[in-house]
């Protein structure tokens, strides 16, 4: 391809990108109005939770868009009126790490925090203290009129008066939040799907009937006269409760980390509590109007509960024999997380233990974020609970030898350990693709000292595996087995291996095919390569770092005789990498494909001499998913770092290129 040729691919390349993004912006911008058409008029169809993944990738493509910086709109049903405070959105934080990076920007001496409301937004309006209007959201500055419907609601108060009984003379708005029990929802309203459906529905009712039923916490004011009559966030709330109202509580952090602290200790008993919330308000302590009366407020945030986020409490630490490694897991009081029942988590390693301070007894932040399988984030410190150390296995279960604790890892250092010999055995088999040496087999073989090692599946024959196949009559009466025949043809058509699936099959801890191809792309793509490399050399390529680099080297130097046995005597044949129609490209799939498996699909990417990528990741070629408009992480990422995402028909046309 010559020079001008690149630059028309190119071109080509950044239209098909482009036009991908286009056509995802106009698809974001349809479901978000959908969805607060359907909000601001009582009955929601999707959580908050998967409402803000649509907003957060329309806001990643296109940050100027204009649905951006307003908010949803009421029905045509009520008298329209405008608000003393405007009602936008704040800019949202779903976990710590979005959070802390807000924070780098907002340093304050104090941060007060707030609970985040789940219910209605609601303005009352006030002239010297007495009841004007209760205007609903609407639009953000202009709302519904629904005065009648709000006087019936418990915390509306229509004259205000101080401790002394005497008129407030405040004129200006007061802003809170419509919320419904949870005691009513059981009680009256069980056929509606949440608090907030039925508490939205229920204030517009033209009819008002079902108000009274219906509870005001408030959390802003503004006097539109006068002076203010507070000093800051904190006396605007005492100011509010003297007044009569329900104030939503307060909580004053020092510091960033004691607000996450914080989170993490309201995430566990939001559950008591007696109506729905969904996360936390971060603020400063000066009252900033101005900041305040932007579409989205820069000097405070929503730091949100996830779907994806749930605390439990730690009751038993297993520990998972893989080979030579023992991996802790911990098992917790069943939580949900996004619709799934979860009860426990790989802790990766003693060190993790370690550092998260991890007891028995513990109260834990369990995540389950994108498509990463569920994990302990924190542990939330709580007082007097009662708490157990954990105890590290310090022994072999197999062979007695005393395991090695790296931090990083815990294993049997014993090379002959008869777990980790048949771990091995089993590992060669599913990476070389011998499918009918089943894992059953193996095993049986393995317990009769007929497999000791990778090189002993390539010296079976039929009169040893016939016994594992045929009883003693039918092998007395000379019967031939045709299990054993296929058993050896299936070993006999996969001595052909690429150098990636070759070392991977040696089960070096944590080395994978798609890892060795990782170095196999950076140049080490022979086995004497392989075998010279240093340490340091393995830990600068990328996805690589010194412990694994550690590991690898350490994996081959013990596995090194029995690989240089296996090439050099032509038991197995390394395969030179393939070129083909999709070479130099990488593909990373998602989701569930309809016309083959995922791991067919791999195959067929890397038998035309392209790359099989786990995550979305710069310089990716192609994202494919048969959902294409998800907001999923990895399309997300993808849109974010102008990735195409095509889907498996795409794929296919690209297979047949």
């Amino acid at each position: 391809m010559d020079l001008f040729d690149i630059e028309e691919a190119s071109k080509a390349s950044d239209s098909f990108v482009h036009e991908s993004s286009v056509k995802r912006i106009k698809e974001l911008e349809n479901l978000i109005l959908k969805y607060q058409d359907s909000y601001y008029n009582g009955e929601s169809e999707i959580s908050d939770a998967e409402f803000d993944r649509l907003w957060d990738e329309l806001k990643s493509l296109d940050s100027a868009n204009p649905i951006l910086h307003k908010v949803g709109a009421d029905s045509g049903n009520f008298q329209k009126a405008s608000h003393v405070m405007p009602m936008g959105s704040q800019e949202k934080a779903a976990s710590p790490e979005e959070f802390l990076a807000w924070c780098v920007k907002h340093q304050y001496g104090e941060y007060l925090v707030e609970y985040k409301l789940d219910g209605a937004s609601l303005e009352l309006q006030y002239n010297h203290g007495k009841l004007l209007r209760a205007v609903t959201r609407g639009d953000g500055s202009t709302g519904d009129v629904i005065t009648e419907n709000a006087v019936k609601m418990q915390g509306v108060i229509s004259v205000l008066k101080n401790p002394d009984g005497k008129i407030e003379d405040f004129t200006g708005g007061i802003r809170g939040e419509v919320i419904m029990t949870h005691f009513v929802h059981e009680t009256l309203f069980k056929d509606k799907a949440n608090c907030r459906n039925a508490a939205n529905g229920l204030m517009k009712r033209k009819d008002g009937e079902g108000s009274e039923n219906l509870t005001l916490i408030t959390y802003d004011v503004w006097a539109t006269e006068g002076n203010q009559p507070f000093g800051d966030e904190e006396g605007k709330l005492d100011w509010l409760k003297k007044c009569g109202f329900n104030a939503v509580p307060l909580k004053i952090c020092n510091s960033p980390q004691e607000v996450i602290d914080y989170r993490s200790a309201v995430m566990e008993k939001r559950k008591s509590l007696d109506y729905d919330i969904d996360g936390l308000v971060v603020k400063e302590r000066t009252v900033n109007h101005e900041d305040a009366s932007r579409d989205r407020p820069e000097h405070q945030i929503a730091f949100k509960f996830s779907l994806e986020e749930a605390v439990s409490v730690l009751r038993k630490v297993e520990w998972n024999e893989a080979g030579a490694t023992y991996t802790p897991v911990a098992v917790f009081d069943p939580v949900d997380l996004n619709g799934t029942t979860v009860k426990r988590a790989s802790l990766s390693n003693t060190n993790t233990i370690k550092s998260l301070n991890l007891k028995i007894g513990s109260h834990v932040v369990v995540v389950k974020r994108g498509e990463i399988i569920p994990k302990i984030e924190s542990v939330v410190q709580e007082e007097n609970c009662e708490l157990t150390e954990i105890e590290f296995p310090v022994k072999c279960l197999c062979c007695g030898s005393e395991l090695v604790d790296e931090g990083t890892r815990l294993y049997c250092p014993n090379k002959n350990c008869r777990k980790r010999i048949l771990h091995q055995l089993l590992k060669w088999v599913d990476v070389a693709g011998i499918r009918d040496l089943g894992e059953t087999l193996v095993t049986s073989l393995f317990n009769k000292g007929i497999l000791n090692s990778i090189s002993d599946i390539y010296t079976l024959d039929v009169q040893t595996l016939t016994p594992f196949f045929l009883n003693e009559e039918s092998i007395n009466l000379d019967k031939k087995s045709l299990g054993a025949a296929k058993v050896l043809a299936s070993v006999e058509s996969h001595r052909n291996l690429t150098l990636a699936k070759f070392i991977a099959g040696f089960d070096i801890e944590g080395i994978g095919e798609t890892v060795v191809e990782k170095l196999v792309e950076s140049g080490f793509n022979t086995l004497e390569k392989i075998f010279s490399a240093k340490e340091e050399e393995i830990a600068g390529v990328y996805g690589f770092a010194k412990i694994m680099a550690r590991t690898f080297t350490r994996g081959i130097s013990d596995c090194k005789d029995e690989m240089e046995s296996l090439v050099s005597k032509g038991i197995i044949h390394l395969e030179e990498e393939k070129e083909g129609t999709l070479s130099g490209k990488s593909f990373c799939f998602t989701g569930e494909l309809l016309t083959m498996k995922r791991s067919e699909a791999q195959e067929l990417v890397k038998s035309k001499g392209g790359t099989v990528k786990s995550s979305v990741v710069k310089g990716l070629s192609y994202l494919v998913t048969n959902d294409t408009s998800s907001g999923s992480s990895k399309n997300k990422k993808a849109a974010q770092l102008g990735i195409p995402v095509i889907s498996e028909k795409e794929f296919t046309a690209l297979l047949e290129k």
